[in-house]
């Protein structure tokens, strides 16, 4: 059936979205000190960890002042971030755990660099295609698990996740027999198809920060439209005509990803890629997701948190600080996130005790 997490008789494989406002914070909170202490453990000091990240954030460098670009970038890493994270949290809002938009978003992404490289280069309608062509390639790849889900009750979670890897390796066989394609990249794209924006560009001391982040900002609102002020929503969430809607649910959460892939492609590179493993915005869409409790708004709060933590991680070793503790934080709160029932259980358990105090 379909439910909100909120709703009684949920889909109890799905993790409970119901949750205090300020339980993300608090979890971003830990994550980070419990990253703190990790590096204080191997001798580093977690200060210059900081120091990245508020530099990322705020674009100002203590030895060389106030720039920019690093704004521009972070964004640009978390437009991808955020589109995905709104796959993720909208099956979750229907009762359903999408793990699958980085399949999702790979296959988006095969279908915009396909377009970009074979549809006729006229103005405005080659870049529309394109983009349209990667969401309904990320919502028919979405779908694909819901129908399994619905007609032969396979769960979406093992589905969605192999899914992933078929459609890295589907991608690989599809882009290198790409006219003028090698085994790592395809021919350069035509102007027509880019999603560049000089104003953006030179606002941002020449970043790549592009017209992906309409897009981004398009998608939000339409999530929140569909979850809380469309009907289809509403059926969605109350469980009528299931198998129908399981499979649209999963279309639509699809079509976000394929929408993230479609950006990056067409927005951090000039040409088509021929991926060797994957990107991992699908991944970073999870936790932001889970983390952002799958509201559109929390969800794009944590997508732009962890947009900062994907710009700063190649610029922790000029800090003497390991990239690889933006990743162990990402896992910290993916962790405290699926820690939340049993803080829930313990919450319940001492309330029990006080009552119980208080009658004695």
């Amino acid at each position: 059936m379909f439910y909100t997490q909120d709703v009684p008789g949920s889909n109890p494989g799905v993790p409970s979205l119901k949750t205090n406002t300020f339980v993300p914070a608090i979890i971003v909170f830990f994550a980070f000190f419990a990253a703190a202490l990790i590096l204080l453990l191997i001798g580093r000091n977690p200060l210059g960890m900081f120091q990245v990240i508020l530099q990322t954030a705020s674009g100002f460098d203590s030895t060389r002042g106030w720039n920019a670009r690093f704004i521009g970038e972070w964004l640009v890493l978390a437009i991808p971030v955020i589109l995905c994270g709104l796959s993720v949290g909208f099956s979750a809002r229907c009762g359903l755990f999408n793990l699958g938009a980085e399949g999702q978003y790979i296959a988006g992404l095969t279908a915009a660099q396909i377009i970009a490289l074979t549809f006729p280069q006229i103005f405005a309608l080659h870049l529309a295609v394109a983009v349209l062509g990667a969401i309904i390639a990320g919502a028919v790849w979405g779908s694909i698990a819901g129908l399994l889900k619905a007609r032969f009750k396979v769960s979406e979670v093992i589905s969605t996740i192999m899914m992933s890897y078929i459609a890295l390796h589907i991608h690989r066989l599809v882009t290198i027999r790409i006219p003028g394609s090698s085994i790592f990249r395809t021919s350069d794209f035509p102007g027509t198809v880019s999603l560049s924006n000089s104003i953006l560009a030179a606002i941002t001391n020449n970043s790549r920060l592009n017209n992906g982040l309409w897009f981004a900002f398009l998608a939000v609102i339409f999530y929140w439209l569909i979850m809380k002020k469309n009907t289809l929503g509403k059926s969605l969430r109350a469980g009528i005509r299931v198998k129908t809607n399981i499979t649209i649910a999963m279309a639509i959460s699809g079509a976000f990803a394929g929408l993230a892939g479609a950006v990056v492609t067409l927005s951090m590179f000039s040409y088509g890629r021929v991926l060797t493993t994957f990107d991992g915005y699908g991944f970073a869409g999870i936790a932001a997701a889970l983390a952002g409790n799958a509201s559109a708004l929390g969800t794009m709060i944590m997508g732009l948190l962890f947009g900062i933590l994907k710009s700063a991680e190649p610029m922790m070793p000029f800090r003497q600080i390991p990239g690889e503790i933006i990743p162990v934080i990402t896992g910290l709160i993916v962790v405290f996130v699926s820690m939340r029932p049993g803080v829930k259980i313990i919450k319940n358990w001492l309330k029990k005790v006080k009552v119980s105090k208080d009658e004695i």
